[in-house]
């Protein structure tokens, strides 16, 4: 098992950056990738980007490479999340996910999730 915690979210104006941490504990030696994703209310989960943990090969949903950047610590078993120019639309729960052996877009190939982490942004 591995469990994922989020922190960082938080209100902000429009414009601001922010950046979210996910903290990665448990059998964390099987992580392949990690990623993040976002749900505003009453719209279905949205792919924001992942990391291959050992290749640090990164993906990036659409439209959002530019203004968000995934990284990772491996020695803190940490991935984050840098969000710029931040804008209304970006507010959503953000949840951080983990797999064995998979690193795309597919919210449903994720075996592991945080419990997500609140981003609001006003105009």
């Amino acid at each position: 098992q591995v469990q994922l915690v989020e922190s960082g979210g938080g209100l902000v104006q429009a414009g601001d950056s922010l950046r979210l941490s996910c903290a990665a504990s448990g059998r964390t030696f099987s992580v392949y990738a990690m990623g993040w994703f976002r749900q505003a209310p009453g719209k279905e989960r949205e792919f924001v980007a992942a990391i291959e943990w050992k290749r640090y090969r990164t993906y990036y949903g659409d439209s959002l490479k530019g203004r968000f950047t995934i990284s990772r610590d491996n020695a803190k078993n940490t991935v984050y999340l840098q969000m710029n120019s931040l804008k209304p639309e970006d507010t959503a729960v953000y949840y951080c996910a983990a797999d064995g052996d998979y690193s795309g877009s597919d919210v449903y190939e994720y075996d592991y999730w945080g419990q997500g982490t609140q981003v609001t942004v006003s105009s």
